[in-house]
């Protein structure tokens, strides 16, 4: 789906949207350190609720071993200009660092990622472990 100016720019300039960090793990080396993509704008839409129509088995291999509490939806903007050097898209396996509060980061994990009407939508694990 092409770049909406129009969603970018409501999540970059929305009051309830936090700063975060991007980072993508090494595809060639799993101990490496992740990539640091760069910083961003995510604007968290609630709790992840699976589709009315998925069974008990849809879920389960949706969710697996997590805790389905643990799943948030969210919308991700980067701040760099899109056709800048800097500019990247959130994709599925990325991690977010969220500081919603002074001296608070917040890990998640991202775990997929859906176009809808209003551009990326992305599903988020927290990491609930404390950092």
């Amino acid at each position: 789906m092409p770049l909406d100016p129009l969603a970018r720019k409501a999540v970059l300039e929305h009051p309830q949207a936090l700063d975060c960090s991007v980072y993508r793990p090494d595809e060639k080396d799993e101990d490496a350190e992740e990539l640091d993509l760069g910083e961003a704008r995510l604007l968290m839409l609630g709790a992840f609720e699976a589709p009315l129509d998925w069974d008990a088995r849809q879920r389960e291999e949706y969710f697996g071993e997590e805790d389905p509490a643990l799943f948030f939806s969210a919308r991700i903007e980067c701040l760099a200009a899109p056709l800048s050097k800097a500019f990247f898209t959130t994709e599925s396996g990325d991690y977010v660092a969220v500081q919603p509060s002074q001296g608070e980061v917040v890990m998640y994990y991202v775990y997929d990622q859906e176009e809808d009407a209003e551009g990326s939508r992305y599903i988020l694990i927290r990491d609930d472990e404390e950092l």
